[in-house]
Protein backbone atom coordinates (compact mmCIF):
# COMPACT_ATOMS: atom_id res chain seq x y z
CA UNK A 1 0.00 0.00 0.00
CA UNK A 2 1.44 3.36 -0.82
CA UNK A 3 0.82 6.38 1.34
CA UNK A 4 2.38 9.29 -0.55
CA UNK A 5 0.81 11.70 1.72
CA UNK A 6 2.25 12.28 4.67
CA UNK A 7 0.48 11.10 7.89
CA UNK A 8 -0.24 13.85 10.51
CA UNK A 9 2.18 12.80 13.12
CA UNK A 10 5.27 12.38 10.87
CA UNK A 11 6.51 16.35 11.75
CA UNK A 12 6.43 15.31 15.00
CA UNK A 13 8.03 11.70 15.07
CA UNK A 14 10.42 13.32 13.15
CA UNK A 15 11.29 16.07 15.65
CA UNK A 16 11.48 12.99 18.59
CA UNK A 17 13.76 10.86 16.43
CA UNK A 18 16.20 14.22 16.02
CA UNK A 19 15.76 14.77 19.89
CA UNK A 20 16.73 10.98 20.45
CA UNK A 21 19.78 11.46 17.86
CA UNK A 22 21.12 14.06 19.67
CA UNK A 23 21.19 12.08 23.08
CA UNK A 24 21.90 9.31 21.63
CA UNK A 25 25.14 11.37 20.56
CA UNK A 26 25.51 12.66 23.57
CA UNK A 27 25.55 8.72 25.47
CA UNK A 28 28.45 8.39 22.94
CA UNK A 29 30.67 11.28 24.10
CA UNK A 30 29.45 9.42 27.89
CA UNK A 31 31.15 6.34 27.01
CA UNK A 32 34.17 7.71 25.41
CA UNK A 33 34.81 9.95 28.15
CA UNK A 34 34.16 6.89 30.51
CA UNK A 35 31.65 8.02 32.23
CA UNK A 36 30.09 6.37 35.25
CA UNK A 37 28.48 3.35 34.18
CA UNK A 38 24.69 4.38 35.91
CA UNK A 39 24.82 7.57 34.35
CA UNK A 40 25.52 6.46 30.69
CA UNK A 41 22.94 3.30 30.97
CA UNK A 42 20.11 6.29 32.30
CA UNK A 43 20.67 7.89 29.59
CA UNK A 44 20.71 4.83 27.17
CA UNK A 45 17.23 4.29 29.00
CA UNK A 46 15.96 7.47 28.46
CA UNK A 47 17.23 7.18 24.35
CA UNK A 48 15.30 3.77 24.10
CA UNK A 49 12.23 5.47 26.13
CA UNK A 50 11.93 7.99 23.45
CA UNK A 51 12.51 6.25 20.43
CA UNK A 52 9.94 3.49 21.91
CA UNK A 53 7.71 6.51 21.89
CA UNK A 54 7.83 8.23 18.62
CA UNK A 55 7.78 4.51 16.93
CA UNK A 56 4.11 3.94 19.02
CA UNK A 57 3.20 7.55 18.00
CA UNK A 58 3.72 6.67 14.26
CA UNK A 59 2.14 2.92 14.27
CA UNK A 60 -0.74 4.47 16.23
CA UNK A 61 -1.16 6.94 13.74
CA UNK A 62 -0.55 4.68 10.61
CA UNK A 63 -3.46 2.61 11.61
CA UNK A 64 -5.60 5.60 12.42
CA UNK A 65 -4.78 6.74 8.96
CA UNK A 66 -5.30 3.42 7.23
CA UNK A 67 -9.09 3.19 8.95
CA UNK A 68 -10.09 6.99 8.94
CA UNK A 69 -12.74 5.80 6.00
CA UNK A 70 -11.13 7.89 3.06
CA UNK A 71 -9.25 4.44 2.04
CA UNK A 72 -10.83 2.68 -0.25
CA UNK A 73 -9.08 -0.51 0.22
CA UNK A 74 -8.04 -1.43 3.30
CA UNK A 75 -4.87 -3.82 3.54
CA UNK A 76 -5.65 -5.82 6.53
CA UNK A 77 -2.39 -7.86 6.05
CA UNK A 78 -0.32 -4.52 6.09
CA UNK A 79 -2.15 -3.46 9.33
CA UNK A 80 -1.47 -7.06 10.98
CA UNK A 81 1.87 -6.37 10.14
CA UNK A 82 2.88 -3.48 11.57
CA UNK A 83 0.96 -4.55 14.73
CA UNK A 84 3.48 -6.61 15.75
CA UNK A 85 5.90 -3.76 16.28
CA UNK A 86 3.75 -1.93 18.64
CA UNK A 87 5.49 -3.55 21.89
CA UNK A 88 8.55 -4.82 20.41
Amino acid sequence: MSHKKQHTSHEEVSKRLKRAKGHLETVINMIEDERECVDVARQLHAVAKAIAAAKSVYIHDHIEHCLDGSHKNIDLDEIKEITKYISN
